[in-house]
């Protein structure tokens, strides 16, 4: 194909979610596309630190980037997991971890084994039979290795990074390969009068920039998606009341990098912590029903550890998503498209998401209708299900000392959910699905270390006998240990690997 037969590809908006979309096109439909983006540097970047989830590996090896040099670029940690305290009761903790728990012993799942063995009082806690929750807890951290059934490689990874370096390296990267950029603002977006589809955006100095396909990473703004399309949005904000946020970054503390990222409920919402090599990026989640902007700023300066970085940022937004967010030729990524708060680290998964499903179905010859539909399909399925992990954190809880957790323990929850929760109260199972996020051990760490105990188990765990299980369980829990143990220091992984040049 010619560069004039190609699909011309203009993306409107920089940052994460702009040059990520920006990139893998380039990279990947080079004979398929051009691609033309289009920011402002006027306008700044949301991201406050990001913390992410293992697909986005995928992400950097299908680009063909070198791991250690994008962790050098962005000042980037590794990150095995979630550390949630205070969720389910006050003084509660658990690590949602990116790997399994135990490893298989018969027929079920072992966690039905476990379920059998805790209610004889014969059980260890859930997480000391998961690798990555031990070295999290422990600040190792090795790359996993070996068969598929070792538990050297019972585990995924994903990166802690800086975010406002993250869209310059792939910039750099997507220049290279031949990406286009215009800086400046939009003034106006020039639609055809008979399809409706976007024609070209007009930029301030009068500019046009034409394309036959638009990528909205606009962010809340939603440029093209909402403003000129008037795409719908689902408002999602009675189940996720949570619409602010305060960020701050400090200092590094003296001692060990935490290989995961830290949530601790709050009295209206809950507090991240998110260590990188440079610094710790801090912030404060809240309902502004429930919250003002300027308690919330002080209650995240008295938790916060370090020395502050910056003075408190404040943040505004709503969950949600659009109804659609592929209409006509506009295709909405990232935070155009919809939001969902960061509380599982599912931002960049969602624009990852949305940008591989537009690849898998990218425009050859026109639009096809059906492609929008499936593309939408696929988006709404991760957004709702999504939706309903995230609800659960809130609602599996006991908390009955603010407002905001009376409210979300007493809400009215989605069916998908309810069926949920009922499924594994009665008898352990978690619902399975071959597509989308968060699978059975997601679920099994949430709903166990929120106190969500099934009343029993699936019966084939009662076939073997007891003392017998009870040896071979203890035994599984003495060889995770020791492979915690002959993991490396986490900063110390880093330093030999993986440390950012200088600033």
């Amino acid at each position: 194909m010619t560069r004039q037969d190609r699909t011309r590809v203009v993306v409107v908006g920089g940052g994460t979610a702009g040059w990520m979309a920006a990139a893998a096109l380039v990279r990947l439909l080079p004979a398929a596309c051009t691609v033309h983006l289009v920011e402002s540097a006027d306008i700044g970047i949301v991201g406050v630190g990001e913390a992410t989830l293992p697909h986005i590996r995928a992400f950097v090896e299908r680009l063909g980037l070198d791991e250690a040099d994008f962790m050098r670029a962005t000042h980037a940690t590794f990150k095995l997991g979630i550390d949630f305290r205070d969720f389910g009761a006050i003084g509660d903790s658990y690590i949602h971890p990116f790997g399994t728990f135990g490893r298989p012993l018969g027929d079920v799942g072992f966690h039905h084994y476990w379920l059998r063995l805790n209610a004889a009082g014969r059980a260890a806690p859930f997480g000391d039979y998961s690798v990555p929750i031990l070295a999290a807890r422990a600040a190792r951290f090795a790359i996993p290795t070996g068969e598929p059934d070792a538990l050297a490689a019972s585990f995924g990874y994903a990166y802690q990074f800086d975010a406002t370096l993250f869209g310059p390296y792939l910039r750099r990267f997507a220049e290279g390969l031949g990406a286009e950029r215009t800086e400046g603002r939009i003034l106006s977006v020039d639609r055809d009068g008979e399809s409706g589809d976007v024609r070209a955006v007009v930029m301030a100095d009068g500019r046009r920039i034409e394309g036959d396909l638009f990528i909205d990473c606009s962010g809340f703004r939603s440029l093209l998606l909402g403003d000129s399309m008037a795409e719908p949005w689902e408002d999602w904000s009675h189940w996720l009341p949570c619409d602010r946020a305060v960020a701050m970054p400090t200092a590094s503390p003296d001692g060990p990098i935490d290989p995961y990222t830290r949530a601790t409920a709050m009295a209206a919402g809950w507090r991240w912590r998110i260590p990188l090599q440079h610094r710790v990026g801090n912030g404060y989640v809240y309902s502004s029903a429930h919250l003002g902007d300027e308690a919330a700023a002080d209650a995240l300066v008295q938790a916060v550890e370090g020395a502050p970085l910056a003075d408190p940022r404040m943040l505004r937004f709503r969950a949600g998503r659009r109804r659609n967010s592929w209409v006509g030729n506009v295709v909405g990524v990232g935070l155009a498209s919809g939001f969902l708060e960061p509380l599982e680290s599912t931002s960049i998964y969602l624009a990852q998401m949305a940008i591989t499903q537009l690849i898998e179905l990218f425009p050859s010859d026109g639009i096809i209708p059906a492609d929008r539909a499936e593309y939408n399909r696929m988006v709404d399925m991760e957004y709702d299900r999504i939706r309903d992990f995230l609800i659960l954190h809130y609602h599996a809880t006991t908390r009955d000392d603010s407002d905001f957790w009376n409210h979300v323990r007493t809400m009215a929850i989605p069916d998908t959910l309810a069926e949920k929760m009922d499924l594994f109260r009665r008898a352990g199972r978690v619902s399975q699905y071959g597509e989308g996020l968060f699978l059975e051990p997601s679920w099994l760490a949430v709903y166990l270390g929120q106190g969500i105990v099934p009343h029993g188990w699936d019966q084939r765990a009662d076939a073997p006998a007891i003392d017998g299980l009870d040896r071979a369980v203890s035994a599984l829990r003495t060889q995770v240990a020791a492979t915690v143990a002959a993991m490396p220091d986490h900063a110390a992984f880093i330093a030999g690997r993986n440390a950012a040049v200088a600033a």
